[in-house]
């Protein structure tokens, strides 16, 4: 009897974000470079900046970084369940939430005020294991973190619970307001505050483990801010966090993800021919049009709305008329004699790392009026994402085979 072996298809995606975690390894090493003297924290934050976060996480850990940090406490503890067990950072809290399997999972959670600090003494007794917290010091953002003016009760709130053995101080931080403004006034008053801050609680009798204010464009043109740690997110994943200061390859970083779909329907259409709601677009002659399918449910701005980027076919092209909620369409031009034409099934690339002549989430920022920071966290979860390069043991590898999350 013979058999046969059948081999299962995978369909073709209808769009991707390719995560390359070869260049998310170089990142970490590259920052690591940029601030010797200290350890790295890789915000894995927001699902990761929108890359997946426990693959990122991983790679991060393998380039070198030490801590990793989370805003939610959901965040941290799917690190922990994940099998994660290098330091995390948790700062978003509310009253109420769980600080209790926090504590349990070893996560450090930040306090910025006496409220915060109660929560975390309960769930420590609770589970009958010391909390380890780091107090959050607002140096002049003002958002969260403690007060100069408070600072100094929390401070004695800390210290009392550290001596009954309730927590472990670990750390002591804040967060710089304009680091991505190099010169701004206000980054040498908020470094003079935190040194300030810091001296108080330490002659208090605190010892922390890490000291650290230093965010990505602090990392890249601070080296004063670096203290004990810096605190790595945007950069992690290639993306500079101020064009101002510098493009990514200006500090030695490459975009981690490259955002693409098959191009959905291809057709000609006479002059005169409105495209998508509003006929805001109208074709100035006979014309072929590509319809790309993704919209502003999986994260493309609608703001960017006849002015997206994208390459189509060898060219970059423009979204012509409004993104719509799953779809969008570019204009393609008239069919050139001899001319290759696009056909359905082709790639369109909305951004990458710009080797291939591709927009970069960069350019798609400055077509919605926004940071390339939402760009590539507002890709939603219709898009799966590819993970490229997982073996770090072959890093540099290309071709690596690819996997679907």
């Amino acid at each position: 009897m013979s058999h046969q072996t059948h081999q299962t298809q995978q369909p073709a995606l209808r769009a991707r974000a390719e995560i390359d975690l070869s260049a998310l390894r170089a990142n970490v090493r590259a920052l690591r470079a940029h601030a010797p003297g200290a350890a790295l924290m890789a915000v894995v934050k927001a699902d990761a900046y929108g890359h997946g976060m426990v693959p990122c996480a991983r790679a991060a850990l393998q380039g070198g970084a030490t801590w990793l940090g989370a805003a939610l406490p959901q965040e941290a503890l799917a690190l922990r369940e994940a099998g994660i067990t290098a330091p995390v950072l948790c700062w978003l809290w509310t009253p109420g939430g769980p600080w209790r399997e926090a504590v349990e999972a070893g996560v450090d959670v930040s306090v910025s005020g006496l409220w915060a600090l109660d929560e975390a003494v309960a769930a420590a007794r609770a589970v009958g294991r010391t909390a380890r917290i780091q107090l959050k010091a607002d140096s002049g953002l003002g958002r969260n973190g403690a007060q100069p003016a408070d600072w100094p009760e929390l401070v004695e709130a800390a210290r009392a619970a550290e001596a009954e053995g309730a927590v472990k101080v670990t750390g002591l931080w804040s967060h710089f307001a304009c680091a991505d403004e190099p010169g701004h006034p206000s980054i040498a008053a908020q470094l003079d505050s935190f040194r300030h801050l810091v001296a108080y609680a330490e002659k208090e009798g605190l010892e922390p483990e890490v000291r650290h204010i230093a965010n990505s464009p602090a990392t890249l043109t601070l080296p004063e801010s670096h203290f004990d740690l810096v605190r790595t997110g945007i950069a992690v994943y290639g993306v500079s966090p101020s064009p101002d200061i510098g493009t990514p390859a200006d500090f030695g970083l490459r975009p981690v993800m490259t955002l693409a779909a098959s191009v959905a329907l291809v057709k000609q259409v006479p002059g005169g021919h409105g495209v998508s709601y509003g006929h805001h677009y109208v074709t100035d002659g006979e014309t072929t049009l590509g319809l790309v399918p993704l919209g502003y449910a999986d994260g493309i701005p609608r703001h960017a709305s006849g002015r997206g980027p994208v390459l189509v076919g060898g060219k970059r092209r423009r979204v012509a008329g409004r993104v719509a909620m799953d779809q969008f369409v570019v204009d393609l031009g008239p069919d050139e004699p001899g001319g290759q034409r696009v056909a359905q099934g082709a790639e369109a690339v909305l951004f990458g790392p710009g080797d291939r002549g591709e927009p970069t989430a960069e350019d798609w920022a400055e077509a919605a009026g926004t940071i390339a920071y939402e760009i590539v966290t507002r890709i939603g979860k219709r898009v799966p994402r590819v993970y490229l390069n997982e073996d770090h043991e072959d890093q540099d590898r290309e071709g690596h085979e690819a996997r679907e999350e």
